[in-house]
């Protein structure tokens, strides 16, 4: 249970959230000069960007891949390439409420330097824009660059898309700014736990240059030997900054509320959520969500897990393949499976444990686990904190820049990185010789640890996306589970007897256009036709 704790963003509630387009609009908001007259103002300011960070969307985002699949809300668009461009989208429009926010934070800022630790609030404010805009570059790829608050006739609203470069550019001098003038997390201490500190902008700029990175080397273009220094840096600097991985309990439970706080030193960055039904900050429904199978974890995750002894499952005498009942999956499996999906007995509230033959309510047999939590499917609302940048994720960064830097990494890279992961599981450790001697690829274990440790935290698509496999992975058809005769009528089955979620000549990639999000054509109009639609669209 969560104990003394204070959560410092408890005042954001005093700001409203505008439903208004703030993409388009100026910004109007705390405006009024006598507001800007202390710190405790700034930092209050600064409360209402911690709500635009939804981190209950952030996890269901692995169902825009082929790793799960929503039964709620059917095929995903994105997954299925049915998409069409959209007039408006909340994918645009909420990065540019959080960037006009911190813009007029920074902006009112500079007014006010003879106001205690005010560059700590800059600092603050300029990670959340580096957030927003990444965001916005990874899905659409040039965007306008806005750097100060609009009026409703600025000319900027007229102006067209920035190359993304010059946006990663930004987004990198933000970040150095922020970890320039932010407090290191030892500093801020459970009394300001929640609030983003010097290792969460280190460790922010590691997956951005990451991810543009890899995109340049697999997409062609731009220097990634440069980029990819730039996210070994940032990983080091982070990793520097005296977080570890939380071991006080299996791997499970640091996605419950044991695994909250400042006691766990690997959570770098989380959305903080509420104590209890007398006790609310904010509420998610993640739990819902899993329990009504909207996320369903498909094939492709579950071939992803090593056995006992370091080799995949098809290489392996450890595993049982093909399998011989629904539970087999798991034999003999890394211990993070089981952690992250349900299996037979588990608590699942209805009925009471999950089942031995799944119900056709979870389409591909097996359910995402993560931040499940029994009696929040009774409250209608979970309050476990999210977390949105964890160590581990840092570790798996410098791993993974280390090899694309040179396509090779040294053992003692591996010992610093992917081993540690590896070894609060009890997994064997990854070494050249292993990989050598049984005739595996440095490259896909690489990517398979990064896969298994963060499962179902929303990174699938985006990996995919810069390693330029999407065209490869998402046109396949959407499978779980063997099918075996006691899980009963209701399910679609695969020629090959898997349980089907989407057969594979409903789902589409046009790497032509598909790598990128079409740019909402409301935004275009408005912009008088300054902005421009991305290829294809």
């Amino acid at each position: 249970m969560k104990k003394n704790r204070l959560y410092p963003i408890l005042l954001s509630s005093l700001f409203s959230l505008s439903s208004c387009d703030l993409d388009r609009l100026p910004e109007t908001n705390l405006s009024d000069a006598s507001f800007w007259n202390s710190e405790d103002n700034f930092k209050q300011a600064c409360n209402a960007l911690y709500i635009l960070v939804d981190g209950q969307k952030i996890y269901m985002d692995d169902t825009r891949s082929d790793f799960a699949y929503n039964r709620g809300s059917g095929p995903n668009e994105i997954s299925s390439g049915t998409r069409i461009a959209p007039a408006t989208s909340q994918d645009w429009n909420e990065p540019y409420q959080m960037i006009f926010r911190a813009n007029n934070i920074i902006e009112k800022a500079e007014g006010a330097q003879d106001i205690g630790s005010i560059n700590r609030w800059i600092g603050e404010a300029r990670f959340f824009r580096a957030y927003a805009y990444f965001n916005l570059v990874s899905k659409f790829g040039d965007v306008p660059l806005v750097l100060k608050t609009l009026d409703i006739d600025s000319p900027e609203l007229l102006e067209s898309r920035t190359e993304r470069a010059l946006v990663i550019d930004q987004i990198y001098d933000d970040l150095d700014y922020a970890s320039a003038n932010l407090s290191g997390f030892t500093e801020l201490g459970s009394a300001q736990y929640g609030r983003v500190s010097k290792s969460a902008a280190f460790a922010l700029k590691a997956r951005v240059a990451l991810y543009e990175g890899t995109r340049q080397k697999f997409h062609s273009y731009g220097n990634f030997t440069t980029t990819l220094s730039i996210a070994v840096n940032a990983a080091d600097a982070a990793m520097r900054e005296g977080h570890e991985l939380y071991t006080a309990r299996p791997y499970f439970y640091l996605f419950q509320e044991d695994g909250e706080g400042f006691a766990n030193k690997e959570n770098i960055f989380s959305v903080i959520y509420g104590v209890d039904e007398a006790r609310i900050i904010r509420a998610h429904q993640r739990t819902q969500y899993l329990q009504n199978g909207w996320h369903c974890v498909t094939r492709p995750m579950l071939e992803l897990y090593l056995c006992t002894d370091g080799l995949p499952y098809d290489k392996s005498s450890l595993a049982e393949n093909p399998e011989s009942s629904f539970m087999s999956v798991f034999k003999n499996k890394d211990p993070r499976m089981s952690a992250s999906l349900f299996k037979e007995g588990d608590p699942f509230n209805n009925p009471d444990i999950y089942p031995a033959n799944p119900t056709p309510s979870v389409v591909t047999g097996h359910c995402a686990r993560k931040l499940y939590h029994p009696t929040h499917w009774q409250n209608g609302r979970s309050y476990i904190d999210i977390p949105i940048i964890r160590y581990a994720e840092v570790l798996l960064i410098y791993a993974e820049a280390k090899f694309e830097l040179n396509e090779s990494i040294s053992d003692a890279d591996l010992d610093r990185s992917i081993n540690l992961l590896r070894d609060r599981v009890s997994m064997p450790r990854l070494t050249n010789d292993f990989v050598n001697v049984n005739k595996l690829n440095m490259r896909t274990e690489i990517r398979r640890e990064r896969g298994v440790e963060l499962a179902q935290e929303g990174f699938r698509y985006d990996d995919i996306i810069r390693w330029k496999i999407a065209e490869d992975v998402l046109p396949r058809e959407l499978i779980g589970s063997k099918y075996f005769p006691g899980f009963g009528n209701g399910f679609n089955i695969s020629d090959a007897g898997y349980l089907l979620a989407q057969p594979a000549g409903t789902r589409f990639f046009d790497p032509a256009k598909d790598y990128l999000y079409p740019i909402p054509t409301r935004e275009i109009a408005l912009s008088g036709g300054a902005i421009a639609q991305n290829p294809g669209w």
